[in-house]
């Protein structure tokens, strides 16, 4: 399981950095850039808090939600260091830890209870959610969404495994 771990978190890094680009390329004044970056943010913000779970480490959100959103080009940063921080520390797992119980408060206050296997995979398919949510916007505006496919991603990252051209 670590290392299809380790493929969906590079795989997700890929991904918000093909959306990120795309967005960039979008401009400002576009409906779709406003939208897009209050739920980039909701999702940065779900991946630091879990980050913070799985490390049984204090976090200082209140909400999985930003009072005031970033810019665009101050979000895209965060994200991808917080995107490589996940490969990372996926990388040095064993399935001792991926198995490991951890008890925590979700930001309402309730209790809370998963593995670091769990908290995983919640950070990858909430990630999916929002990135389709942004796609949808795309489409519905006449802009080509950006690339997210999990298949994708293996046929660029590894062509030649995958008999295909190397680009």
């Amino acid at each position: 399981m670590q290392d299809t771990l380790l493929r969906l978190f590079r795989c997700k890094a890929w991904a918000n950095d093909e959306l990120l680009a795309r967005l960039a390329g979008i401009g400002d004044n576009s409906p779709i850039t406003g939208l897009a970056i209050k739920a980039l943010s909701h999702s940065y913000i779900v991946d630091r808090i879990f980050a913070a779970h799985m490390r049984e480490q204090p976090h200082a959100y209140v909400s999985a939600n930003a009072s005031e959103l970033p810019a665009l080009e101050r979000l895209s940063v965060d994200i991808r260091t917080s995107d490589q921080e996940y490969v990372d520390y996926v990388s040095t797992l064993d399935r001792d830890h991926l198995a490991e119980q951890i008890d925590f408060s979700f930001t309402d206050g309730a209790p809370g209870r998963m593995s670091r296997e769990e908290m995983l995979m919640h950070v990858i398919t909430h990630g999916i959610g929002h990135r389709g949510q942004i796609s949808a916007l795309m489409l519905f505006n006449s802009v080509p969404p950006a690339k997210d496919g999990f298949t994708t991603y293996l046929h660029e990252a590894e062509a030649s495994a995958r008999r295909r051209a190397v680009a």
